[in-house]
């Protein structure tokens, strides 16, 4: 797949519990972001889940969304009862925040 030239890709990430697959796989949760960064738009998303089904499932939580929308945490809250839930919600929370960190980067550079 190949994103707009003006896209840019976040990565956030988090400690997954000790008996997670995804521990013993990856060490850590990571989900990746490809983000319209004019306003916030998740174009595409993955994450390091062992099972492909939670790839997608995470991404259809995701994509089509805003990264500043407080909804996405209550949904993944709702939504996703994986043994990584937690992990989840952390690893967004540090991928907005780093997409908070672009922003005030774009507009001090203006």
């Amino acid at each position: 797949m190949t994103y707009p030239g003006d896209t840019i890709y976040l990565i956030g990430d988090a400690k997954s519990s000790q008996k997670n697959p995804i521990t013993f796989q990856y060490s850590q949760f990571f989900i990746g972001l490809v983000v319209d960064p004019t306003n916030g738009r998740i174009i595409d998303a993955d994450c390091s889940a062992t099972i492909k089904l939670t790839s997608r499932f995470v991404r259809s939580l995701l994509v089509g969304r805003f990264m500043d929308d407080p909804n996405v945490l209550n949904e993944i809250q709702k939504r996703y009862f994986g043994s990584s839930q937690k992990a989840l919600l952390v690893a967004f929370g540090d991928a907005l925040k780093k997409f908070k960190q672009y922003q005030s980067d774009v507009a001090l550079s203006k």
